[in-house]
């Protein structure tokens, strides 16, 4: 489903998915001189070039960000992003030949799909001729099509997650967020209500009878297979540092939106980038995001569809 306008401060944002196997991913192209920045905060997050985006390390910019699902499996097809910029120059420049620098992320998609497809170097090749600076879809698309939400109560109470969006606009500032939302804990409203999450069997929400969430005993509960990534973007001039303290700050948002969040089920992982185009007090571009980051992650649930018995509020 789209929405209207969302800002994208110069990136171009591209989905590719199989809607049989219910599994996909989503690639953020970013204009030359981005800075990139991340935070990792899961416990096992499924990962690719997140070094070079540590403060020690020299690399300045980034080309590409990709969020996959298919587990570890899905980090494949960061190789279809790599070829689709090494075809057109882009990357980091090497007597040779420019070498892209994509970061990826990966969410455990695997209920819809039991493991039969996972994204691919051909699905992330086709994410990055999807994309374009008005792509505004939410729910299950790309690397929100198979992701649930609410899981801390066992799968009977399971929720559609999805791909969700949101930005804010001030005085010429740009900042934005997408999210896809894969979590064990519940997507709540600013009161704290669920707006999607664990389900009662007889309608309601289990939290009102398990207040701190204990989580449903093992098998039931898989370990390592719930994670929300996040992309925060912003048209202001940062350093490699703001980036990564943004990236940081972003975390403030999932921990508004997702109760529980950054559990031992969690792969947590947020990025940011900035494109350089204004110059903006860090601070406000911080509290904007997290804001954002909230908002993108209230819409992945908002717009996202029943696949099968799995319900979502979309319908």
């Amino acid at each position: 489903m789209t929405v209207s306008a969302v800002h994208l401060a110069s990136l171009k944002i591209g989905h590719a998915a199989d809607e049989h196997y219910h599994t996909g991913c989503t690639v953020f192209l970013c204009p030359p001189e981005t800075v990139g920045g991340v935070d990792a905060r899961g416990p096992a997050p499924g990962s690719r070039e997140l070094t070079l985006l540590e403060l020690d390390k020299p690399i300045q910019t980034v080309h590409a960000v990709l969020l996959t699902g298919g587990s570890a499996f899905g980090l494949a097809a960061a190789d279809g992003v790599m070829r689709y910029l090494g075809e057109r120059g882009i990357g980091h420049w090497t007597p040779i030949r420019h070498i892209p620098i994509v970061p990826a992320a990966v969410v455990y998609d695997l209920f819809f799909s039991q493991g039969q497809r996972m994204p691919d170097a051909e699905m992330g090749y086709q994410a990055c001729m999807n994309a374009s600076e008005s792509e505004f879809s939410q729910g299950n698309v790309g690397v929100g099509t198979g992701v649930t939400v609410g899981k801390w109560g066992g799968r009977e109470g399971f929720m559609k997650g999805g791909f969700g969006l949101a930005s804010v606009e001030l005085e010429g500032l740009i900042v934005g967020a997408a999210a896809v939302v894969n979590a064990i804990g519940d997507v709540v409203n600013d009161d704290g209500s669920v707006l999607a999450g664990a389900r009662q069997p007889d309608g309601g929400w289990q939290v009102a009878e398990n207040p701190y969430r204990r989580f449903a005993a093992r098998p039931s509960l898989p370990a390592l297979t719930n994670t929300t990534l996040v992309v925060v973007w912003t048209n202001a001039t940062l350093t490699k540092v703001e980036a990564n303290r943004l990236a940081q700050r972003t975390h403030d948002g999932l921990a508004i939106a997702i109760r529980p969040v950054h559990t031992t089920h969690d792969g947590d992982t947020a990025f940011a980038l900035a494109t350089g185009q204004v110059e903006a007090d860090f601070d406000l571009v911080a509290n904007t995001a997290v804001h954002a980051t909230t908002e993108a992650i209230r819409n992945a649930v908002r717009f996202a569809h029943s696949v099968g018995e799995i319900p979502g509020l979309a319908m």
